[in-house]
């Protein structure tokens, strides 16, 4: 059985309505990742006001960022909240080019990941990493390339 996937507040930012299907395929392959799991994650659309505040409150650092994930789990528990900043995301798809739907998909499954317990490194060069490489082959696989 899939886990329980909601996403709240997608009205909110209008090229995210009517998406749902497709973010839920993104987040469904993120999460299944390491095999069927079951449980609940959260996905929550924000300002990036609201993820500064998130990041300052959480993780100390204050600025705006495009995801914080956030793994709720106990065990084999599948539980998380996942917020991502369609602001945010819109000004990192611009600065390297690529298609805000893309940006977006490519933070659900990053989320999504980061609840199933990967992480990487925060240093530059990081990008070669398991679970980016991980990431972008979902998000390949997703867009059909």
């Amino acid at each position: 059985m899939p886990p329980v996937l909601h996403f709240n507040r997608i009205s909110d930012w209008p090229p995210l309505r009517g998406r749902e299907k497709l973010l839920a395929r993104a987040a469904t392959a993120a999460l299944e990742a390491r095999g069927e799991r079951v449980g609940e994650v959260s996905y929550t659309f924000v300002s990036a006001d609201e993820i500064q505040a998130l990041n300052r409150d959480y993780l100390e650092r204050d600025r705006p960022t495009d995801v914080i994930a956030f793994d709720l789990g106990s065990g084999d528990d599948l539980l998380g909240d996942v917020y991502i900043s369609p602001e945010v995301a819109a000004a990192n798809a611009v600065e390297h080019g690529q298609a805000t739907e893309h940006e977006v998909l490519r933070l659900v499954i990053h989320g999504s990941l980061h609840v199933i317990g990967l992480d990487h490194p925060e240093d530059p060069g990081g990008e070669t990493a398991p679970m980016f490489v991980l990431q972008e082959e979902l998000l390949r696989a997703l867009l059909g390339g």
